[in-house]
């Protein structure tokens, strides 16, 4: 389950973490969250907590030693670092600020950094039921070793079995919002599309 404190993302401080700690005690499924974790502080108060994963955008990007003490704190298994690009530049401070980082450049650097995993989300169709950035998402992929979890675009079941032949290449998840909240699938729905076995023609989809 991906939760994020938009108010800490805007104000760079947990804000909502108390519920988030409470969601977390709550459900049986691992929990990921970003926002305002941008301090010694709150990795620690995400270290002692149930939380699964931090999500760590601006500090990646404006801050290597911050990103290499979250690597030592919480350990690179639930370190993820948020790639929000529009564009082909990284945007940070909750999408307010674009950077001169290119998320190519940026994907590089962390697999050098020891990063393993990394939340990919396309600004431009975030929110906007337009289907995701498949090209740029395996892009990414073939580019880089690291996992990848894709975000931003999410419209149908049809997105979900675009992305699946993906996974061989590194893209391990996806997040899904709005269509969720509009009905569009269900979350058994989608389950069952990427739990399905890969076919020939997926797999030769991947070279294409």
């Amino acid at each position: 389950l991906h939760v994020v404190d938009l108010d800490g993302a805007r104000t760079g401080t947990l804000q909502n973490f108390s519920l988030i700690r409470a969601i977390a005690e709550t459900v049986p499924i691992p929990i990921e969250t970003g926002g305002g974790i941008r301090t010694e502080e709150a990795l620690a108060t995400v270290a002692a907590s149930p939380v699964a994963r931090a999500v760590i955008g601006t500090s990646a990007v404006e801050d290597q030693a911050f990103l290499q003490r979250a690597l030592e704190i919480l350990g690179a298994e639930r370190v993820v670092v948020a790639v929000d690009a529009e564009d082909g530049f990284v945007k940070t401070k909750g999408w307010q600020e674009r950077s001169q980082v290119r998320a190519a450049d940026l994907v590089s650097n962390l697999e050098r950094w020891g990063v393993r995993e990394i939340l990919y989300t396309d600004i431009s169709r975030d929110g906007m039921m337009q289907s995701v950035n498949l090209e740029g998402i395996r892009e990414l992929a073939c580019r880089s070793g690291l996992q990848i979890i894709a975000s931003g675009g999410v419209t149908s079941l049809d997105d979900l079995r675009a992305l699946r032949p993906l996974e061989p290449l590194g893209v391990t998840g996806v997040i899904a919002g709005r269509a969720l909240y509009e009905e569009r699938f269900s979350v058994r729905e989608a389950l069952e599309v990427l739990d399905a076995p890969l076919t020939q023609s997926d797999s030769a989809g991947e070279d294409g």
